[in-house]
């Protein structure tokens, strides 16, 4: 039974109470759902980057919503509270960070940046401060606390990783959910959710081909997926 359907992605019912299917679709959105285009092949891609990073984040420590691989675009995960903040992890200057602050796209931060987005379409997904969130009632403290560690712990996996694959991590997006008192990690980790650059050439392998025209988008994701792929069959 399907429960909701997102920009790029189909929840369904699970097999009990405990779990939700989410299906990926070949849907690709840019600028708060303005453009949109179906892209044959997008949906299995991005699916399989996505358990490709779980896996191997679920191998060093970090509790993802993961429960099973039903397809190839299709898999069946736990039954979070989504917390109603987006936490984005900068290390370079880009996209939002650039128009909001005037940095120069490509500054790498000495240190990395972690913002927090309500999860609002409507309100264009804005970015939020700590204070606020604790006067919404959002999450707690101690809720943010842990969201920051593992954002952080998360970025430091990731950048290791992308780098073996000669892959700058410029920035991701990470949402969590409440799940037996305590928080995981959900949704998804793709080229949609993360900027990629290659380390020598400065070419893009994420949804910025989309947005800013620059070419196949199946063939960008394919490309850092396989990249990926051979370098942690080497790890």
């Amino acid at each position: 039974m399907e429960l909701y359907k997102g920009k790029t992605k189909i929840v369904c019912q699970g097999t009990d109470e405990n779990t939700v299917i989410l299906r990926f679709t070949d849907n690709v959105t840019a600028f708060n759902g303005e453009k949109c285009e179906a892209l044959p092949g997008k949906g299995e891609t991005g699916f399989a980057f996505s358990n490709l990073l779980y896996g191997f984040l679920e191998q060093n420590g970090i509790e993802t919503h993961m429960v099973e691989i039903i397809d190839e675009a299709t898999v069946e995960v736990k039954k979070a509270e989504i917390v109603g903040v987006e936490v984005i992890v900068r290390n370079v200057a880009a996209g939002g960070f650039v128009k909001k602050y005037g940095a120069k796209e490509g500054t790498v931060f000495d240190e990395p940046v972690v913002e927090f987005c309500l999860k609002s379409d409507e309100l264009g997904d804005p970015l939020i401060n700590e204070s606020q969130i604790r006067a919404l009632e959002i999450a707690t403290d101690d809720e943010l606390a842990e969201m920051m560690r593992q954002a952080l712990k998360i970025n430091k996996l990731l950048c290791a990783l992308f780098k073996k694959a000669g892959i700058r991590l410029v920035d991701f997006k990470l949402e969590f959910g409440r799940y037996e008192n305590r928080l995981i990690l959900c949704d998804e980790l793709s080229p949609d959710s993360c900027r990629l650059w290659d380390v020598e050439t400065g070419e893009k392998f994420d949804k910025d081909i989309f947005r800013q025209d620059l070419g196949d988008l199946v063939s960008g994701y394919t490309e850092v997926f396989d990249r990926l792929s051979k370098t942690l069959t080497v790890v």
